[in-house]
This record gives structure tokens, sequence and C-alpha cells, in this order.
């Protein structure tokens, strides 16, 4: 029986369940171990409190990030509150970064440019459980409440994450639409994708490339020098939420920097590429290799054969050139359906095992320094 994975909590309900204990102590002096947030979608959530600081006034919460069984940079790093109260004619709650939270300085994200990277619904988050807090400890409190919402190992998190590709400079993002990580969920790497066209496309670019992951995206750049940051993605195996993606951004080109399992799966049609939920029909590539004119024997091999890798090995040296010009067309003709048989051009960069780009369109240059 497999193992049931750990659930989590996202930055947001950290940075929520923080400031809620520091507005308890800064209010009625009483310390909790453990604070019940309320969640952005519905529900609440209990969040361990590591400690609270009170100076003069105003009070530092901090917890410690779970991400439960989900890699997650942020995982055992601790998010603080600072709350401190200043005078106001009615009751104001204010949030705001400081010390690891990135800044905005690319249009096209769902923060405007200048402010601390604390995305709209975690920010809601974080007001809506002050607000929780104050009804029950404070109800007729009239003032400003100030939050301050610091990761003192924010910058360094930073480098390990796309922030700066994003024009996020400075720290880390305080996200989490749900307030719960859910392991391996889709649903942040495709948020990911979804937003990185969107800086791309605010910034005037009208060309993507699609990386399957870091390598495929330092051999790219290492023959195209001069592509801008901001139009490399990571698209990893969201082959279909991609290309979607790509021409609801209105994007005139789409690049795939790939190597050849991927580009394998591409040419079948896979629209989620990940061994564990779309495994190659080798009987089918075998198929298609007998059609380039293949001997029997390399066929009957093929049929054997457990990776793309395995095939790509067999293909003669004289095959190879027909054989990958095969497999991009199939993979053109998929990704221009999955975006739904739009304008958007699209082309294919193949690397091989060694690094070597063997493939590119017959219009495109490489750099002299490759």
């Amino acid at each position: 029986m497999s193992k049931q994975l750990r659930e989590g909590y996202t930055t947001g309900s950290s940075a929520t369940a923080a400031a809620m204990a520091a507005i308890r102590v800064l209010f009625n002096g009483s310390i909790s171990q453990e604070i019940e947030i309320p969640l952005p979608v519905k529900g609440t959530l209990n969040i361990p409190v590591e400690r609270v600081l009170k100076d003069g006034n105003q009070v530092r919460g901090v917890v410690i990030k779970d991400g439960g069984d989900d890699p997650d940079a942020t995982h055992g790093h601790k998010i603080h509150a600072l709350v401190k109260i200043e005078n106001a004619d009615s009751l104001r709650i204010e949030v705001d970064g400081g010390k690891g939270i990135g800044r905005v300085t690319l249009p096209g994200l769902p923060v405007p440019v200048g402010e601390a990277a604390i995305n709209p619904v975690p920010r809601k988050q974080i007001i809506a459980g002050a607000l929780k807090e104050l009804s029950e400890i404070a109800p007729d409190f009239n003032g400003r409440l100030k939050i301050i919402i610091e990761v003192p190992q924010g910058e360094a998190i930073a480098k390990e994450t796309m922030n700066s590709r994003l024009g996020i400079l400075g720290g880390i993002s305080i996200l989490g639409t749900q307030g719960i990580v859910r392991p391996y969920s889709h649903a942040s790497w495709k948020a990911s994708i979804a937003q990185s066209l969107n800086v791309a496309r605010a910034a005037g670019l009208d060309e993507i490339v699609f990386t399957t992951g870091r390598r495929s995206e330092q051999l790219y750049l290492a023959h195209f020098p001069e592509t801008p940051q901001i139009s490399m993605v990571q698209a990893a195996d969201f082959f279909k939420f991609s290309m979607q993606q790509a021409k609801l951004k209105g994007m005139r080109t789409v690049r795939w920097a790939i190597f050849i399992g991927k580009l394998v799966k591409h040419a079948m049609g896979f629209p989620y590429t990940h061994a564990k939920d779309w495994a190659i029909d080798f009987n089918l590539l075998a198929d298609w290799c007998a059609e380039l004119g293949m001997a029997e024997d390399l066929i009957k091999k093929n049929r054997a054969a457990i990776t793309a890798r395995h095939v790509y090995e067999m293909v003669p040296e004289d095959s190879r050139t027909a054989f990958i010009r095969m497999l991009v067309r199939k993979a053109h003709g998929n990704a221009r359906a999955f975006s739904g048989n739009s304008e958007v051009a699209v082309e294919y960069f193949l690397f091989d095992f060694d690094g070597q780009m063997v493939y590119y369109p017959d219009h495109q240059k490489k750099s002299s320094s490759s």
C-alpha cells in the first residue's frame, strides 16, 4: 500500500497565522501555541505558532512554513509578521512586505509594479485573519493596524525560484490560492506557466521558449544567449496546457527546447508527458520507423525498447535526420491542435544527451558561440 502524502500549508497561510498570533498578544497579551486561521476559499486550518515577541507597541509573530510532502523552497523556513498600531479615525488594516519579501518590478503580475510580492488571495487572507482576531478580542478597536510580512532568509530562498525572471526582486513571493499545499499538485506549476506568459506579454514579447526543465533551458540559452530571460518558461510536462495558454496570451511564436523522450510524447499527442501517467507506445514508434524504411530486424528491436533514447540510439546515422523530422512534424501538428489550430507558429529544438543541438528549424541560425 502506498504511503499517503501529507498536506501542508502555503506561505499565505503561514503569514496569516503569524499575524493573528501577533495581534492576539498585542491586544490581550495571550500567547497561543496554535492559531485557527481562515482559508481563502472555505473552512479553517490550525497552524502551530513558533514564537511571539513583543517590543513596545509592536509584536512579531513567527510561524515555520510546512509544505507537507510537497517539495517547496520555503519549506521549513520562518515566516514573520510584524504588527503595530498607528493612529487613524477608523479601522484600517494595511499589509506590506519587509525583509525577504520581493518587490514587483515588471508588469503582468497580479501585483502592481512597486508593491510587495504578496499576491491578492493571501493578502485578503491575512486581512480576513486580522479581522477575525479583532472581532473576538478587540471589537471596538478603531485605528490603523499595520502588518509587515518578513522572511529573514527570503532573498536566499528566492534564488531557488523563478522570481527574478518574473521581475520579483529582493526576496520571495507570498502565495497560495487555497491556503493548503496538496502534494505534487499540478495547479501551482500551471499557475507559474500562465503567470510567466503574462509577464512576457506585458513586456511586449510575442515569442516564447518552452523548456522541459533547467537543463534544456540552459542548453537553449547556450546556443541563443541573446534570448530574453523572461521569454524562457519551464513548461515541464504540461504540453497541452502550455499551448493553450500561448494561444490565450496572444503569442505569435512558440519554441520548444526538448530531449528525445519528450519529443516522442509530443509526437504521440500526449497532453501531459510525465512517465507515470503517459507511457510511450513502442509498437507505434516502431511502426513509424518502418514507414521510414528501416530494416525489419531494427523494427523488431524498437518494439522491445524501454526508452525513447534506446530507440534513438538504434536508428542508423543516415536515418537520424528523417527520424527526427518525422517526430517534429507529428509534434508540430499536435501542438497546433492543442492551441486550437491557431496561427501560433511552433518550432522545435532537440538536444541529445551530450548537450548537442541535433535539430533546429532550417531558418534558425545558431549563435556563433555554440
